[in-house]
């Protein structure tokens, strides 16, 4: 398949920056410089500020100190995949001592990660929503696998006090969601990263919401 994603630049700072958020997510892109032609298969481009003016495509991202990698890279695909916002995001995580995160955007993958403590997940999540601010709203669903009962009350009562209240938390059963893919069956960070997707993709408990008012503290 054609890579439907361009990273033009000469800077070495923000090519390793932006790329390794690519490959991080298992994205195929073209490494092209300002003066070489785009391919017609390009649906979008992503290069610096300073060499903005050289690049000509319809769909052109800028990085630059300022910018998260996460950030640009979550926008980059959505335009690859042709949408102007995504209607539901739904967020999974598998709690314990590692915390396994998945998140899915009109039922598609986007991003994966770990994290290690409560509240670097809260952190985490918080981050991943602030990318969807300028969309229209869309249906934003976290849920939290039950095994690990502790884990799991502490991270939905967290969530809870720090997200907006039109966000729903769910509790959904952990049963099975570790069979999953063999080769990760002995590496723990791949494998509650696929018990995340598992869990993301199935129907829970609604938490009910203690907030009331939209502000993200």
């Amino acid at each position: 398949m054609k890579a439907k994603i361009a990273v033009v630049t000469v800077s070495g700072k923000a090519y390793y920056l932006i790329v390794r958020e690519l490959k991080k997510r298992n994205v195929q892109f073209l490494s092209l410089t300002p003066n070489e032609r785009i391919p017609i298969d390009v649906k979008v481009v992503i290069t610096t500020e300073e060499e903005r003016p050289l690049i000509e495509h319809e769909k052109v991202l800028t990085f630059n100190d300022r910018t998260e990698p996460e950030t640009v890279v979550n926008k980059t695909i959505q335009i690859a995949q042709g949408k102007k916002y995504y209607e539901k995001i739904i967020i999974g995580v598998d709690p314990g001592e590692i915390f396994g995160l998945a998140i899915l955007a009109d039922g598609r993958i986007i991003e994966t990660g770990n994290c290690f403590s409560i509240e670097e997940t809260v952190d985490k999540i918080k981050a991943i929503l602030k990318n969807f601010k300028s969309d229209p709203t869309p249906s934003i669903s976290v849920k939290i696998g039950d095994g690990v009962f502790e884990y799991k009350d502490k991270l939905l009562r967290a969530l809870d006090g720090m997200l907006p209240s039109n966000v729903v938390l769910q509790s959904v059963r952990e049963a099975g969601t570790n069979h999953i893919i063999s080769e990760a069956k002995h590496r723990r960070g791949l494998r509650d990263i696929a018990s995340a997707v598992k869990i993301a993709g199935r129907d829970g408990r609604t938490f009910t919401r203690r907030k009331n008012d939209e502000s993200n503290n």
